[in-house]
This record gives structure tokens, C-alpha cells and sequence, in this order.
């Protein structure tokens, strides 16, 4: 339960952004390090980032969450201050599943809620099915870009085209352009200050690596449809979030929700893409509402799917609770 009282300083660091003499903290991933930053004491929370962002893009979350919660956020490959490998086949969306285990087990964490957004929403709703027991609710904000058929062909050919702009123009050039994207104006309009930390964040970014992850990852992970089957089985609590205006995603979003068992759907009104950066206040009180249904026992409705389970998934649906027992 997120207790905002508690006797804790809401920022607290126990390993944070790089400092003069201070050595930054990494996590081994097979030879890849990637760079975390953790606040908070109590139950933990992984945020998984986007494709355009980074860990800094949770900071609203963090700072609301890390009052009651052990809030742990890191850089995906490809994104400094972790490594940015050469070799294109280090990149991958299974490898992006598996680093969230890494991750976890490093920090001697054997359960823990997620968040992720678009791209890391993707890794977490897969991890949940790779990985149940390790993962005590999921929220996916944004996921499922490049999914419908009637959008896959146009997502394969898009990000082929600016896996190349990235690598032959630089994120310099390209950064301001991504950010004006249809599903992504919308939080220049709301928060202009706001959009333009995004995209002098943006530019800091290495191209190489944005290339890599989008080739590599994005442009042949499969679409959440080929998992319909496997999502009808998963009993981990989910809390979709899309916004209204971000269409690439509201026909997954709706697929999730009528196929997990125990999926909620949130839609955002006259927001984009990045849901928690355009709308952090209502991101953070969904977040919060959901994490605490979950930890009563209360979240979920799912008698109308026992005909289909299994004796043992029927007995997981019966009982559906959080343990909130720390890993």
C-alpha cells in the first residue's frame, strides 16, 4: 500500500545519477552494463522506458512513488549512460525481456510491479507472460504500436525509414522532427517547457544505438496479437493506459483488454503517446488506485473467463491477491 506518510525522504538516493568521484551504478547484462538509478524504500516498482526516452522520463513517478515504494528505473542497451553496442544482434525485444529479470535479480528482487511505456510496455506485458511469478501487477501505458494488421506494414516501413535518418543525420536533426509527430505534439501544446526538455533529452541520445533498437527490436518483435492465446492465461493484474489521440495503440489497447483476464483499461482524454509525461497527475492517480486494488485483492473481474481456464488457472483466478510480502 502506498503509505504517503511515511519517514522517508521522498527523493532518498541509493544510487543515483553520476557524480564527481562517485562511481555510476550499472548492472552486468551479459557483458552490457546498463546504468539504473534507484529511490525509495519499501515494495519495488521497475519503470521500463520508451523508444524516445529514458529513465528521466519517470521522474514525476518516481518522485510520487518512491514516498511508499522502492522505485528502480534504468537505460535500456543503446541508451547512454549504458553501453551502446556495435553489433546490431546485441539488440533485440527478447533480450529486452530478459534485461528486466536481469535487472531484478541483481537487486535481489524476486517480485515486483511493473511499468513501462510503449516500448517498455511491450517488455513488461511480455515478461509477465515469461515471468509470472516475478511479477505481482503491470502497467502498460501505450503499448501495442506496429500491432493491428491493418498497421503493420506501415509500422515495418517507418521505422526501416528512421532507423536510416537516425544513422545517416544524427539526433541532432532528428529529434525535433520525432517529437512532432501526430501522437506526440500533443505535449507541446499542453506543456511546451515540458516538450522541449523532451527533446534536448532527445538529442542526447546516440543514434546508433536508436537505430539499433528499432531495427533490431521494434521492426521484428512480433505483434501483441501473436500472444492472444497466451494473454488469455496470464493472471497478473494489468492496467492498460492509452491516450484518446494516440491511435496506433487504442486497437490493442482494447484487444489486451478484452483478452487478459485481469486487464483495466484507462483512456486518457486529448492526450498522445507518452501518457506520463503529457498527464502526469492522472498517470501517477491510476497508477496509485490500481497498485492499492491490487494489494487489497480487489482488482480484476474475471469470473467470465473461468469456462476457459484451467483446474490450476481457475484456482489462480479464485485467489487472485498480492503478496505483499518483500522479494
Amino acid at each position: 500500500m502506498l503509505i504517503h506518510n511515511a519517514p522517508l525522504d521522498a527523493r532518498q538516493r541509493l544510487a543515483g545519477a553520476p557524480r564527481k568521484g562517485v562511481a555510476m551504478p550499472y548492472i552486468d547484462s551479459g557483458g552490457i552494463r546498463l546504468y539504473f538509478e534507484e529511490y525509495g524504500r519499501g515494495y519495488p516498482i521497475i519503470f521500463v522506458h520508451e523508444f524516445e526516452s529514458d529513465l528521466h522520463s519517470w521522474e514525476a513517478q518516481i518522485r510520487f512513488f518512491s514516498r511508499g515504494y522502492r522505485c528502480i528505473a534504468y537505460n535500456a542497451r543503446g541508451y547512454p549512460p549504458s553501453d551502446v553496442p556495435d553489433d546490431p544482434a546485441i539488440y533485440g525485444w527478447e533480450v529486452a525481456v530478459e534485461d528486466i529479470g536481469i535487472v531484478m535479480r541483481d537487486l535481489s528482487i524476486g517480485r515486483a510491479h511493473m511499468v513501462g511505456s510503449s516500448m517498455g510496455a511491450y517488455a513488461a506485458l511480455l515478461f509477465g507472460l515469461r515471468y509470472r511469478e516475478m511479477s505481482s501487477a503491470i502497467v502498460a501505458a501505450g503499448a501495442g504500436a506496429g500491432s493491428p494488421a491493418s498497421d503493420r506494414e506501415r509500422w515495418l516501413k517507418n521505422t526501416s525509414v528512421l532507423a536510416r535518418a537516425l544513422a545517416a543525420r544524427g539526433m541532432d536533426a532528428m529529434a525535433e522532427k520525432m517529437a512532432r509527430h501526430s501522437t506526440r505534439i500533443q505535449l507541446k501544446h499542453k506543456d511546451p517547457k515540458g516538450w522541449q526538455e523532451f527533446v534536448d533529452r532527445l538529442k542526447q541520445h546516440s543514434a546508433q544505438g536508436m537505430a539499433n533498437t528499432l531495427l533490431q527490436c521494434q521492426a521484428v518483435r512480433p505483434a501483441l496479437y501473436n500472444f492472444r492465446d497466451e494473454f488469455s492465461r496470464m493472471m497478473v493484474p494489468v492496467l492498460l493506459a492509452v491516450g484518446d489521440e494516440d491511435m496506433p495503440c487504442l486497437e490493442t489497447g482494447l484487444m489486451l483488454k478484452s483478452t487478459i483476464p485481469a486487464a483495466g483499461i484507462w483512456v486518457c482524454p486529448n492526450t498522445g503517446h507518452a501518457i506520463n509525461l503529457e498527464e502526469p497527475a492522472a498517470f501517477n492517480a491510476q497508477i496509485e488506485a490500481f497498485f492499492s486494488a491490487v494489494e487489497r485483492g480487489s482488482w480484476g473481474h474475471i469470473d467470465r473467463r473461468k469456462q476457459s481456464l484451467s483446474g490450476h488457472e481457475k484456482s489462480a483466478a479464485a485467489r487472485l491477491h498480492f503478496d505483499g510480502a518483500l522479494p
